[in-house]
């Protein structure tokens, strides 16, 4: 079959990828759609960087599961997708072929558990098939158009961190960074009955989003400065803070002007080395939570939400391409006045 790769830094359409037939517990699908995540474009710049990192970690995280990855071998990308039911494996209960499904990106198998994420053996949402594991599977419902429900993925970071932040209602939200991730968080933020919702980006295509998914107001830093426009719009209310930008300076930006008691929620992906001062947030009593990922409940509630009409995820959709232009859409995501959310659709 057909599926893009990433090997030895360049992204291309391997023709012969290994056919996935499904074992038990397993179900065999026709990918409908996958959205190009922030995270697969970290990790075609930084993939390196990303391995080494997880290396050093202790502990257990959601990034140190699965196999070891080499670089100078094909990798498999694609974790944001939709997919038709083709084949269910032997003695596994799943939904019947041609039923639309999406899942949870985890696949089990005779090997172990594998993320549905980058792998040089697991077929992903950039190819014309992969398996999914029965259990994490999700019938797509109301008759959603599978292009929406591939964003079900993205939209349950969102959520995920949202609910990290225990916010509730009378208290106000401050998104510094309006790509994706800080849009999902602002749909979030607007299903939990969050009225105060200051979102900043110096992107004006990206603000005219964030108006869209929810957001109150609406500021380019450039123009003035996030916690000058909280304080005009926050009128005193208890503050969370999502930092989706994901550079150095931000974190400690925020612990330097944030006010006394602010609860700071970071869900963007920093991949270089930062430095903060422990003295801001001594002094203000500050809390840093910081998010990855989602559970099931959340999955399945941004499915349902986004099936109901809770969420409308189509305006975040501003491109569409095959397999043959996964490459040059990695290169248009780079312009933030372009492009949002491209989904790649393998089988046309």
């Amino acid at each position: 079959m057909r599926a893009v790769s990433r090997k030895a830094g360049t992204i291309y359409v391997k023709e012969d990828a290994p056919d996935p037939v499904p074992a038990f517990g397993q179900v065999l699908v026709q990918v409908k759609a996958c959205g190009i995540c922030g995270s697969d474009l970290h990790f075609a710049r930084h993939g390196a960087d990303m391995l080494a990192l997880t290396k050093q970690m202790g502990g257990v995280s959601m990034m140190s599961e699965g196999p070891d990855i080499d670089l100078a071998r094909d990798v498999y990308m694609g974790h944001e997708f939709s997919a038709e039911v083709l084949e269910v494996g032997p003695d596994t209960v799943a939904p019947d072929p041609g039923t639309l499904v999406t899942s949870i990106p985890i696949l089990f198998g005779p090997a172990g558990i594998e993320p549905i994420v980058y792998s040089n053996t697991t077929a992903a949402g950039y190819g014309e098939r992969m398996l999914l594991s029965a259990p994490m599977i999700s019938e797509v419902p109301n008759g959603l158009d599978y292009r929406h429900a591939a964003l079900t993925e993205p939209m349950a970071v969102g959520l995920h961190a949202v609910n990290k932040s225990r916010i509730k209602p009378g208290e106000g939200a401050l998104v510094l960074g309006c790509g994706p991730v800080g849009l999902a968080v602002i749909a979030a933020l607007k299903l939990k009955g969050i009225d105060t919702i200051v979102a900043t980006d110096f992107s004006p295509t990206r603000r005219g989003l964030a108006t869209t998914m929810g957001a109150t107001a609406v500021v380019d830093p450039a123009a003035e400065p996030a916690f000058d426009a909280w304080s005009r719009e926050g009128k005193a209310k208890p503050l969370v803070v999502f930092e989706a930008i994901g550079v150095p300076g931000i974190i400690d930006g925020v612990l330097k002007d944030a006010p006394h008691s602010t609860r700071l929620v970071v869900v963007g992906v920093c991949m270089e080395h930062d430095v903060i001062n422990p003295f801001f947030g001594i002094s203000k009593e500050l809390n840093i939570q910081f998010c990855l990922g989602y559970d099931p409940m959340e999955f399945a509630a941004c499915l349902r939400a986004i099936a109901e009409g809770e969420i409308d995820v189509a305006p975040l959709i501003t491109g569409e391409v095959d397999l043959d232009g996964v490459a040059g859409a990695f290169e248009a995501l780079g312009n933030p006045d372009e492009h949002c959310k491209i989904l790649v659709t393998p089988n046309g």
